[in-house]
Formats: structure tokens, sequence, C-alpha cells
């Protein structure tokens, strides 16, 4: 429902979130800097938004990582109670590496697949985007490959008459994740007997550390477990109604050590299990239990690799160590943000959910490929990752001075950057086109929607110039040349100029950023003209690093592409799209993107502030996207309204909840949401660390009116 301005700002100010600063800002946008020798106190900071809970809540999951790997556990430290989370929050393992195919159906080959031709001014373009009489086929490649679930490691409890417990069977729960180190510890008691298990990931080895201590261990009332299900394209990643579709092999390889070979169609993997005491059993297929024990500590490494790892396994102590050095080199690296001081209520708030949107990504969004959507927690779009997503998982890193966590997922276009081309030549396009959904493989899949969208296509040259702020240089510049020109040399092919208005335009056919209105009649979307600017300015200023001419068609295309869509002073989601704040204000605000994620190509300030005032006053929140939230405050921000950007970030709409384990919850089948996390993580960066050509003062995105209290450290000022 939409408000006006001031009832908007009242909302967002009783929310629940919070920024603060402390009198005697500076008069011109800000709080002032801290004075000097006063350094963040990182440890304290983190630490007192490390997660803690007293019961068992799916959506208090915690998930430990090291970027090319997850295991999420609940309240016991462990996924024991992994089917009372199903529903709500999936307890999932998972790696970058860890995909299964179903095998195509008899008689069906990608080769096969029908394309869909649209008209683009005059010419045939296909696209993927129907199922219509090829069904099977279409769902097929949309669900693979996909990620697995690789193994569920969990506590088996027996209570005192024989039965199962429950989770409310539980009791004096208490868990805590500490953040500085990366160990989770958990403590219950069932039956009057104590339960204490410690967990951490190794940072280096897919391995989990676990140390299990209680009486019930001697007793038989508790045993540790590892099972394997089949794997799924479903939310869960896991089928356990098909134990003849795999296979798990069990060998031993030495005293107290285990190898356990996995089969799943052409796809395998190996586990490799090390424990303190008792013996390992198959107790039914695929699962697998440490008996026998008779002390009552236990500890085991479960490592997880594509391949037999032949090296020494790692106890639990020395992975506890590593994991404690990884993370703090983590908190203490990179920049850091400090809000206490703060007397604007939403600060402590924001601040817990900056902590923990760090962690999060740092587990989900920084491995060696784009993240899904739901990172390595649970399947979202079959585990696929959407390239035009990359930017709102990532980019942050570079901002937070994290520019290695950033770097590692941008391999990718490099690689696929011949299916890119090729797909370009099918559609009769020069250079490359990126592509929207896919896996590993680089294929991109069919969707009513995704192969027509083209706000991805700029991205590479946004990651690109990222790079050279990185690492000025002629590597640098070697190493993106292919991946940036090919890019500028579809972007140009893609604008048709209109003989009657002597202009280059954008579509039809095109699916706009915000995907809700008609491809055969969009055109012109304002964010899509921005950036298509951005990219095409910045190739050309690859060309001259290069010592290479301009490429003529890319300058022609940059001069004659249409401005950015205006009616009644006010920027439009597309041209023609008069009733953009009164019909079509749902979805995604794409329009406050050209000014704020973007730079600003074309962009006219003073048109895009009032933008930015009425979208705030009229959007529908409600159906807007975790990373919504955050655009439309870097647009306030560079727009010079630091008030409405806190206010985007506070907004009281569902979709910008974040859990008590800091993901950005959606609806339903969507609990996790890390392009929301990401967004936040962005926004705030530019808030607090500036942006190109923009105020010279302390945090100039945050309101100067003496409620702020904003500390920060090794922020890199935004494009």
């Amino acid at each position: 429902m939409a408000a006006n301005r001031r009832q908007f700002l009242q909302t967002c100010a009783g929310a629940g979130l919070a920024l603060a600063t402390p009198p005697g800002l500076l008069a011109m946008g800000g709080p002032p800097p801290a004075p000097p020798g006063r350094s963040i106190d990182r440890r304290a900071v983190i630490r007192r938004h490390n997660p803690d809970f007293s019961r068992f809540d799916p959506f208090s999951a915690l998930s430990l990582g090291n970027g090319n790997f997850a295991f999420t556990a609940d309240v016991t430290g462990l996924q024991t109670f992994a089917a009372e989370c199903d529903q709500q929050f999936p307890l999932c393992t998972a790696a970058h590496w860890g995909w299964h195919t179903n095998p195509a159906p008899e008689g069906l080959h990608a080769e096969a697949f029908q394309y869909t031709d649209y008209d683009a001014h005059g010419r045939p373009v296909g696209y993927a985007t129907n199922a219509k009489g090829q069904e099977t086929l279409f769902h097929w490649l949309r669900q693979n490959p996909h990620r697995l679930h690789l193994g569920r490691l969990g506590l088996e409890l027996t209570s005192l008459g024989g039965g199962t417990p429950q989770p409310s069977d539980l009791k004096h729960c208490h868990q805590a994740l500490d953040l500085w180190t990366g160990l989770i510890e958990s403590r219950f008691e069932l039956d009057g007997q104590p339960v204490r298990v410690r967990t951490c990931c190794h940072p280096e080895l897919d391995a989990i550390a676990v140390r299990v201590e209680s009486p019930l261990l001697a007793s038989g009332g508790l045993r540790v477990f590892l099972a394997f299900p089949f794997a799924s394209p479903e939310v869960t990643m896991a089928n356990w109604k098909v134990p003849g579709r795999h296979s798990t092999k069990l060998t031993p390889i030495g005293p107290n050590r285990a190898r356990l070979l996995r089969q799943l169609d052409h796809d395998e993997y190996t586990v490799d299990l090390g424990w303190s005491a008792g013996s390992l059993a198959e107790t039914a297929p695929h699962h697998f239990r440490i008996e026998g024990v008779t002390r009552t500590t236990l500890d085991l490494v479960c490592h997880f690799t594509p391949k037999p790892y032949d090296g020494p396994l790692p106890s639990f102590d020395p992975t506890q160590t590593a994991s404690a050095a990884h993370w703090e080199r983590f908190w203490t690296q990179g920049a850091a943000l400090d809000l206490e001081g703060s007397t604007d209520p939403r600060a402590l708030e924001l601040e817990r959910r900056v902590i923990l949107s760090q962690y999060q990504t740092a587990i989900h969004c920084a491995g060696p490929l784009p993240s899904a959507e739901t990172g390595l927690l649970f399947n979202s779009w079959y585990g696929k990752f959407h390239l035009e997503m990359h930017w709102w998982h990532s980019v942050h890193f570079a901002a937070w001075g994290r520019f290695p966590l950033f770097e590692r997922s941008l391999a990718i276009y490099r690689r696929i950057l011949p299916l890119a081309q090729a797909t370009a030549r099918r559609q009769g396009y020069r250079g490359a086109r990126w592509p929207k959904m896919i896996g590993p493989d680089g294929l991109d899949a069919p969707s009513p929607v995704g192969p027509l969208l083209i706000w991805q296509q700029p991205h590479p040259i946004y990651y690109a110039e990222l790079c050279y702020r990185e690492r000025a240089g002629q590597e640098t510049l070697e190493a993106w040349s292919d991946v940036v020109f090919e890019t500028a040399e579809f972007m140009a092919s893609y604008a048709v100029r209109d003989p009657e208005r002597q202009q280059f335009r954008l579509g039809p056919p095109l699916k706009t950023v915000s995907e809700n209105t008609d491809p055969l009649t969009a055109y012109n979307p304002a964010f899509e003209l921005a950036y298509w600017r951005f990219g095409l300015r910045t190739a050309q200023a690859w060309r001259e690093r290069l010592h290479l001419p301009r490429a003529p068609r890319w300058d022609e295309v940059l001069r004659g592409l249409a401005p950015l869509p205006v009616g009644d002073g006010l920027y439009l989601l597309q041209e023609g799209m008069a009733d953009t704040y009164a019909k079509w204000n749902w979805e995604h605000p794409a329009l406050l993107g050209a000014f704020g994620m973007q730079p600003g190509d074309g962009v006219d300030p003073a048109t895009m502030r009032r933008s930015v005032r009425k979208a705030m006053e009229v959007w529908q929140w409600e159906r807007a996207w975790g990373w919504d939230f955050p655009m439309a405050a870097m647009a306030a921000a560079r727009s010079g309204e630091p008030e409405l950007a806190v206010a985007a970030l506070s907004v009281a709409a569902a979709k910008n909840r974040y859990l008590p384990n800091g993901h950005n919850f959606q609806r339903g089948a969507l609990s996790a949401y890390l392009p929301g996390n990401g967004g936040l993580l962005s926004a705030v960066a530019m808030m607090a660390g500036g942006w190109t050509n923009g105020p010279q003062t302390q945090a100039p995105g945050f309101p100067a009116d003496g409620k702020w209290s904003v500390r920060s450290e090794g922020f890199r000022k935004w494009l």
C-alpha cells in the first residue's frame, strides 16, 4: 500500500532498524570522522551480533563454510532435525563442485530444442522461451544440472523409553555462533543428561569437524550418523525415497578412518571420515553410524571431495584452530563499520544485518562460481545461478576491500565466452550475448523470461573496470579485453536505429529488469539505456588504454542512443509508460538503479532526485524484492537524500525481513535470498565510503541529523 512521504518516513523510523551520528555533525552531509587514533574495535563490533538462540527454530539454522563448501545445522549443531526444517529452512551440505545431472529422457537431445521466433525490427530472432510441444525437454534442460545434498550429518537420539525425541524434548537449549572464530557451540539436555556439541568448518578443506560431549554417548542414548540421499532439483536438494538409484561404497583406510564412495548416475564424489572412538557401521542403505563409544567425548571429521583425497585428515582441534585464524583474518582485513553511539532507533538492527550479511556472503557468495540466490544453503531455481544477480551477490566485496573474494567468481566469463558468442551468432548479432540462468556448464536454461533479459549484458564490463581499479596495468587489460570488447560488440549490435527519430533504441523484444511487462512492446527501459551508455563508454576507454582506435560503431550508438524516458519531470521504467508510478509501481523500481548501482550515464541528477522521492512515496514495497531496498537506498544516497537512503533500508516489508540467522527472507519457499544481503552491503558501502565525484565528507549517505554515529574504515569509493 502506498503512503505519502511523511507517513513513509514515520513508518520506517519505527520499524526496528537503526543508524546513528554523534552531535556536532558537519553542516553538509554526513557524520564527522572518528577522532585520530580511535580505530574500530572490530572484535567487539562483530561479537555483539553473534547469533544466540535458546530454542529450536528452523529460521535460526546456522551455516558454516569456506566459500566453496557449506554445512547448515539446527539447534543441536548438526542436522539432527532436518525433516522438521525441510518446509521452512532446509538443512543441507553443499559445495560448488557438487552437481548432479539426471540422464536425458530416452530419445531426447538438447540439440533438438525448438526456439521461438520474435520479430526484432523486421527479422526473426529465436529465443528459448516456449515449452509447448517440447515440455519434457524444456523442463529437463531447466532442471539439469542441479546442486545436490552431499550428506546429512546428525545426532541419533534415543529417549529413556526407547522413543525418538522431538525438538520439544530438548531442554535448556542454548546455541551460539562465534562469528570471530567460526565455531558453533550447542548445549541442551535430554532426559536430564547434558549434551555439548561444537562444530566448525575447515577453511581449506571441505570438511566439518565435530566434538560431542555427553554421558549419553557411553550409554547409547546418543550416536552420530551420516546419511546420503539421492539428488533432487527440488528445494531440499535431496530425494530419500529411491535408495536403489545411487550407491555408497564403504572402504576402511586405516584405524578410525574410512572412505565412502558415492555414485549417482554419472556423477560421483567421496567422503572421508575420521573419528576418535567406536566403530563405523552401515545400519541401512546409505546410512552409517558411529557405534560402541564407551567414552563421554567423541570427535569426528567429515571431509567431502569431488575426487579421492590422499592427504592427512585433520582432527577437531587443528580444524578449530584453522577456522579461528581464517575468520579473524576475514574480519580484520577489509572495511569495517561501527554504529555504536547512534541514537536513531534503526541503527542497531542495521548493524546486525550488516555484520551477519558479511558472514553469510563470505560463505555463500565468495566461491569459484557465481552464487545461486540461496547460495549453498538449499536449492532455488535448481541451484543454478543467475548472471543478472551476480552483481548483487558479489560486487560489494570490492567496495569492502575484499577484492579477492569478488575475483574468485569472475573466471566463468572467460570460460563461457565461446558459448556467449555462439548465442549472439545464432541470433544474428555480433559479439557475445551473456546467458541468464546457468549451471557450471554455462548453458542458458530455457525460460519464458530469462532469455529475453538484457540487463546482465554490461555486467562483465563493470567487473572488468573494478579489476582495473584494483590492479591497473597491462596484465589486467589483456586478461579482460576479449570479454569487454565482445560484450560491447553485442551491445552495439543489439541497438537498432529508429529512422524516424534518428536514434538508437533497445527492444523490442526484451524483458526489462522488472520482468512485468510484455516483451513484444517493451522498449527503451531507463535502467538498460543508462547501463548501455556506461558499458560502451567504458569499453571505449579500454580500447584507448590499450592504444587501440575507438570503435566507430560503438561511438555511433553511444552518441545516438535514445535518452532515458521522462514523464512529468520523473524518470519512467520504460518509454511510453506514463503510468509508471500509478500502475507499474511494483516489482523492481529499476529506474532508480541508473543512478546508484550505476554511476548515472545519461541521468539528470535533479530528475532522478525527484524520481527517488516519488518512488519512495508510492512504490508498492510489499511487492518488491530484497535487493530493491538497497537499490533505492543507493539512488537516494547519490541523489543527496540520505534520510531516504536509510528509510529505504528500513522499509517494514515482508521481503525486507532479516531472520535471526541474518538471511533475507522472501517467501515460504525462498526463506533466504542472498541478493538482499549483498545489496545491503553494497548500499552501506556507498553510504559510508562515498562514491566517485561524490561529496568529500564522512559517510555522505547517512543523515547529518545528530542521531548517527558512523565510524568506518577501509571502504573503497563506489564507481
